[in-house]
């Protein structure tokens, strides 16, 4: 039976974890922050490690980045200008972290012989691509308050999560979102009728909890956040999603002069982070399934 108690999420808690998904679904976001993420560079070096992004797609994510108050544009002289990481930007490294070790663990990869012991083993996803693939999952509209919702309550009715994940919305409104999300491995529909997370889908709670702390508690003097399945095939380590993938990018490596990827400490059950794991691999298709997660 669904529980029927207010649970202490609000709508301002949806909206700040929903604006900070905004601000990193944008494509190439996540790209963009884990290359300036060990020290400021001029717009040629990033160019030089994000080589596949013409000067039409890597200035809008300059700007958008620097309009949210994430990356910060200093101008030595004319010439001379470099884009570097804010206070806030920096703090959105662990973050990050969280996300991509999600991903790591849930999220769907291609199975490839080892070239060690001649055996198939899941494929090494580059951690900014784990975390693309997971913002995609998770940032489509009112994915994350049905979400949030159910990591409160454990379960709920169609209808209960129409009127505390969308209010304003119909009980109509709500199945879209909630099909997508079952079809993506987050959560199941109980022989009763109600909805709950997948394994996966409770294990989004540090993600959640992370965006949260980011976006509602910034650090004294920052500033805030400024932006208003089917069965798995035997050469797949889990499910397909149904949410639309990005397209794959050439398969380009990065200059050897290139920084670390993220310079941060990652969770202790979290990816390693090196400076080949931006770009070392092309990116997959796309999302898994409780047994492996979903992806891309």
């Amino acid at each position: 039976m669904a529980t029927t108690a207010q649970p202490p999420t609000t709508p301002n808690d949806y909206s700040t974890v929903t604006k900070t998904l905004d601000l990193l679904a944008t494509r190439w976001s996540v790209w963009v922050l884990m290359t300036l993420s060990s020290q400021p560079l001029r717009y040629a070096e990033i160019k030089s490690r994000l080589p596949w992004l013409a000067d039409g797609q890597l200035h809008p994510r300059l700007r958008h980045l620097t309009n949210a108050g994430v990356v910060e544009r200093t101008e030595y002289a004319p010439r001379h200008v470099t884009y570097g990481l804010t206070g806030r930007g920096t703090e959105l490294l662990p973050v990050l972290a969280v996300i991509a070790s999600w991903g790591d663990t849930y999220l769907e990869k291609q199975l490839v012989t080892s070239k060690a012991i001649g055996e198939l083993e899941p494929e090494r996803i580059p951690p900014a691509q784990n975390i693309d693939d997971t913002i995609t999952l998770i940032a489509p509209r009112h994915a994350t308050p049905i979400l949030m919702t159910l990591q409160v309550r454990g379960r709920a009715s169609a209808k209960t999560l129409a009127t505390e994940a969308m209010p304003g919305y119909g009980l109509n409104a709500v199945y879209k979102p909630l099909d997508r999300l079952v079809a993506d491995g987050l959560v199941t529909a109980t022989a009763s009728g109600d909805f709950q997370l997948s394994a996966g889908g409770r294990a989004l709670a540090p993600v959640f909890q992370a965006i949260t702390a980011w976006a509602v508690l910034p650090s004294a003097g920052a500033d805030p956040l400024r932006r208003p399945g089917t069965a798995p095939s035997q050469t797949r380590s889990g499910m397909w999603a149904t949410t639309p993938t990005r397209l794959p990018t050439p398969a380009i490596p990065a200059a050897s002069s290139a920084g670390p990827a993220l310079a941060t400490t990652p969770p202790p059950d979290g990816p390693a982070w090196k400076s080949s794991d931006l770009f070392s691999h092309q990116i997959p298709a796309r999302p898994i399934t409780p047994a492996g997660g979903p992806r891309r």
